[in-house]
C-alpha cells in the first residue's frame, strides 16, 4: 500500500544564496540605520566592494566559509588590518539586515558573526607629524590676515584635540565652556551620533580667542567664510566691521 506525500509537510526553503536585489535591500537598510554621512559613505564602499567579490565568484551560499574566503582575498590584496576589520563589520551588518529582511537564516547570521577580526600586530606604518612639525603647520597661516588667524585657530583645535573636519565646522560658541577652572568642548556630537567632552588646552583656547576677537564673533558658529575682499589687517579696513566679510 503506497503512502501518500503530507500535505501539511513543510519544505526548509531557507534562502541562502542572495541575489542582487536582495543584496541591494540589504545594503540600503545597512546605510539607512546610520547617521553619519562619513560612517554611511565608508560602508557604502565597503559593502559595494564584498557584492562585486561575491557576484564574481562562484554563487555559493552566504555564510562563515564564504566571509572567511572574503577576509583572505582581503589580505592577499594586502590591505591594512584596520581596513580589513571595517569591510568585515560591513558584511557582519550586511548579514544582520539580511537576517532581519528573511533573506538569511539565524544560524547563517551567527555563523557569519563568528568571523574574528584580524590582529593589529606591530606599529601602524604611515607619516606621522613630529612635535615640531605640528608646530611648524598650525603657525604656517599668517597672522597678520583674518583668514590666518582662523586657519591658525582651527589647526591648533584638530592637532591638539583631534576634533575631526566635519565636527569642526559645526562648533559653536556654546560648545566652549569652563569646567573647574578647565576649558572643553563640552557636547560635541561626534560619528554615529555619539556626545563627547574633549579638553582644550590654553594654548589653544588663546589661538580661539583670538580668532574670535578679530572677527568680532560673539555668537553661533566659531569657524566661517572668509571674504576675499577682506585683506591684511592695516590695509585701510577698520577692524570693528568685519562681520560684513564674514558668513556662516
Amino acid at each position: 500500500m503506497k503512502q501518500r506525500p503530507s500535505s501539511r509537510r513543510r519544505r526548509c526553503s531557507t534562502k541562502s544564496i542572495l541575489r542582487l536585489p536582495g543584496l541591494e535591500q540589504a545594503k540600503a537598510a545597512v546605510v539607512n540605520s546610520l547617521t553619519s554621512p562619513d560612517a554611511q559613505r565608508g560602508y557604502r564602499h565597503a559593502i559595494d566592494e564584498f557584492v562585486d567579490w561575491y557576484c564574481s565568484e562562484p554563487r555559493f551560499a552566504f555564510n562563515r566559509t564564504v566571509v572567511l574566503r572574503y577576509r583572505s582575498h582581503l589580505e592577499f590584496r594586502q590591505f591594512a588590518p584596520g581596513t580589513i576589520n571595517l569591510r568585515l563589520s560591513a558584511v557582519r551588518r550586511l548579514a544582520y539586515e539580511a537576517s532581519d529582511c528573511g533573506l538569511l537564516s539565524a544560524d547563517l547570521t551567527a555563523g557569519i558573526r563568528r568571523v574574528k577580526c584580524v590582529k593589529k600586530l606591530g606599529v601602524r606604518l604611515g607619516n606621522w607629524l613630529t612635535a615640531e612639525q605640528g608646530q611648524a603647520l598650525w603657525q604656517a597661516p599668517d597672522a597678520l590676515r583674518l583668514k590666518g588667524r582662523r586657519d591658525r585657530a582651527l589647526l591648533a583645535l584638530l592637532l591638539a584635540c583631534g576634533v575631526r573636519r566635519h565636527e569642526a565646522v559645526t562648533l559653536t560658541l556654546d560648545h566652549l565652556q569652563q569646567w573647574e577652572e578647565h576649558w572643553a568642548i563640552v557636547d560635541m556630537i561626534g560619528n554615529g551620533g555619539h556626545v563627547r567632552t574633549v579638553p582644550l588646552p590654553d594654548w589653544v583656547r588663546s589661538e580661539l580667542e583670538e580668532w574670535l576677537a578679530a572677527a568680532g564673533i560673539d555668537r553661533g558658529k566659531l569657524f566661517r567664510r572668509v571674504n576675499k575682499v577682506r585683506r591684511a589687517w592695516g590695509d585701510g579696513m577698520t577692524g570693528d566691521k568685519p562681520r560684513r566679510h564674514l558668513h556662516d
